[in-house]
C-alpha cells in the first residue's frame, strides 16, 4: 500500500454545514472521491454496501455513535479492518491526541479547519502514515 495515492475517502460528519464545506474542499479543491455519511451507523451501512475507502475521515463528537466507537465498529468489517483513519475534532490537547493515536489514527485535523488547506493536510498525514 506504500506510495499509493489516497483517492477514495469515507467521510463521517454529523454537522451539515461542516460536511458541505469539507466536501467542497476535498472534492473540488483536492480531487478526492468522497462517500459522505452523517453518522457512524450510516458509515457502517455504506461499507457493508460495498464502499471500500482508502481512508477514513471521522468526526470525533457525534450523537449516538462517536468517532472512536465508529472506528471500533468499522474495524469489525473486512473492508475497513486496516483502513488508515484521520480524526477531525476541536479537542486537540496533547492527551486527546495521544488517545486518538492509540486508537490507530495516522493523524488528527483540528476543527475549525481551513477549507483551502484541508486536502493538503489529508495528503500530508496520508504520506506520513504510509
Amino acid at each position: 500500500m506504500s506510495g499509493m495515492p489516497v483517492a477514495n475517502i469515507l467521510y463521517v460528519e454529523d454537522d451539515p454545514d461542516i460536511q458541505t464545506v469539507a466536501q467542497i474542499a476535498l472534492e473540488v479543491v483536492g480531487g478526492f472521491t468522497l462517500t459522505t455519511c452523517s453518522s457512524g451507523l450510516e458509515a457502517l451501512e455504506a461499507v457493508k454496501s460495498g464502499c471500500q475507502p482508502d481512508l477514513l475521515l471521522l468526526d470525533v463528537m457525534m450523537p449516538n455513535m462517536d468517532g472512536p466507537t465508529t472506528l471500533a465498529e468499522l474495524r469489525q468489517l473486512p473492508a475497513t479492518l486496516a483502513t488508515p483513519v484521520i480524526f477531525m475534532t476541536a479537542k486537540v490537547q496533547a492527551g486527546e491526541l495521544a488517545y486518538y493515536k492509540s486508537l490507530g489514527a495516522i493523524g488528527v485535523i483540528a476543527k475549525p479547519f481551513d477549507p483551502m488547506e484541508l486536502s493538503e493536510q489529508v495528503r500530508e498525514l496520508w504520506s506520513q502514515g504510509h
